[in-house]
């Protein structure tokens, strides 16, 4: 994804004084840590993270209190008095930070800054789902509370690197952690010097994950970044609600000033390729036994055997089939919450014809996301597209946990191909939110950008 001709603006990062945990304040740097703010979804799940260490990143970017204004509220006076005490500081100057993740053969880098903010017409970062309104509320108000950018959004570049493809071998077979050595030029050659040097700080996280961080201030490097990156476009990844709120809150300051710009992580995906996996629909008031009834008028229904790994192949199987003459011969959905699984597959074309919005591309109209709000959600279940209803987990298991705890429905998705959403964003046609799930995810906690400190 590359801006033509010489003089394009492309992509503009820059250096921040990064705002990072003082590690002899706090029990360890992984304590501390914690996935995005919208993969800590549950209950259980938050309070291991709130017991894990006083100091966790949860307590800001997910705070508990009894309202949302409380909530930002306390957000803010956390960050201002964890700073007052030292267990968080800034660095003494502005840099970019080259961020490693290492896990089994699994090997992502990229660069950690603040990238200048853009609309989507300028064609320089490229969203490919829609967002819910009333989560960029949530999040510009606890970004006004703080003043602070509390994590990364992870955006896909495609640079200058040997082009591997596919998960874990690159096209000639070798491994991406091998392929990966090979890069040349521009940002990929700051990346490669810094990790030869000992790293700003090193953690493992409890999932097993190897986290490095080095800082980038030499003026020659931050030239060749800004040189290299000045002539491509990114597609978010992951925090499209975040860079909606980003975009939202710049709006609101009439000066320039360090509301231009955002907190990233930029990943040259010709050399460290992502992984696309699905995010899953929790039903919280609809119980199986309401919802497979109502199905089965438009969809063929079988109930599978578990357990729940051999179901999701089941439904893998049912995804992945060859294209058939008739719509929606891709389009299969695995249901569970009531200690069974049932695989809804084979839609009714007409059906489809009268839900699915005209207008839009042919892999738009296909995509499962869509049939499963537009005909499944809308049409047939009634289910309105609300927080009370409706939850968005990435993982499977949890997913179906919650779905038997609350008597609600589980909706499994088989993930979409990266090649659709780049072709989506490309033309300027969002996929329905939480269509995706890109990893793996920067831990947040490692750096937060202050919008007070420049």
């Amino acid at each position: 994804m590359s801006i033509p001709g010489p003089g394009g603006q492309g992509l503009q990062l820059t250096p921040f004084r990064g705002l990072r945990y003082v590690a002899e304040r706090v029990g360890s740097l992984a304590a501390v840590t914690s996935p995005p703010y919208d993969v800590v979804v549950r209950p259980d799940g938050l309070r291991r993270l709130e017991t894990a260490d006083p100091y966790n990143i949860v307590r800001l970017i997910l705070p508990q209190a009894g309202s949302p204004a409380d909530r930002h509220r306390q957000a803010a006076e956390t960050l201002r008095r964890w700073q007052a005490e030292g267990v968080l500081a800034p660095d003494p100057e502005p840099a970019l930070y080259v961020y490693e993740q290492r896990d089994g053969r699994t090997l992502q880098r990229g660069l950690i800054g603040a990238l200048r903010l853009s609309p989507r017409e300028e064609g320089i970062v490229l969203p490919h789902e829609e967002v819910m309104p009333h989560v960029v509320e949530d999040r510009a108000d606890l970004m006004r509370a703080t003043a602070a950018h509390l994590e990364p959004l992870l955006l896909a570049y495609r640079g200058n690197g040997n082009g591997a493809e596919g998960n874990g071998t690159s096209g000639d077979g070798t491994s991406n952690n091998a392929a990966a050595e090979k890069g040349t030029g521009g940002a990929a050659q700051v990346i490669e010097r810094a990790i030869q040097h000992e790293p700003l700080l090193s953690t493992t996280t409890e999932d097993g994950v190897h986290h490095h961080l080095w800082r980038v201030t030499d003026p020659a490097d931050l030239v060749a970044v800004a040189a290299d990156l000045r002539h491509h476009q990114a597609l978010i990844a992951d925090g499209h609600h975040r860079w909606a709120t980003y975009l939202r809150l710049r709006e609101e300051r009439r000066e320039p000033g360090p509301w231009d710009f955002g907190l990233v992580l930029l990943v040259d995906t010709a050399r460290y390729p992502l992984r696309v996996r699905a995010i899953h629909r929790l039903l919280r008031r609809l119980p199986p036994d309401k919802a497979l009834p109502v199905a089965r008028r438009a969809f063929r229904v079988r109930e599978i055997d578990g357990p729940l790994p051999h179901a999701l192949e089941r439904l893998a199987e049912a995804a992945t089939a060859p294209v058939g003459a008739e719509p929606g011969a891709r389009n299969a959905f695995l249901l569970a919450g009531d200690g069974r699984f049932h695989l809804l597959d084979r839609p009714d074309p007409e059906l489809l014809a009268r839900t699915v919005p005209q207008g839009r591309p042919q892999a738009w109209r296909t995509l499962d996301a869509t049939v499963l709000h537009h005909v499944l959600l809308d049409q047939l279940w009634n289910v309105p597209d609300t927080p009370e209803d409706i939850g968005y987990i990435h993982d499977p298991v949890a997913a179906v946990e919650q779905a038997e705890r609350l008597g609600g429905t589980a909706v499994l998705m088989h993930p979409v191909s990266e090649d659709v959403v780049h072709q989506l964003a490309r033309q300027g046609i969002a996929m329905p939110h939480k269509s995706t799930s890109f990893g793996p995810k920067p831990a947040t906690g490692l750096v937060l950008r202050s919008l007070t400190l420049g």
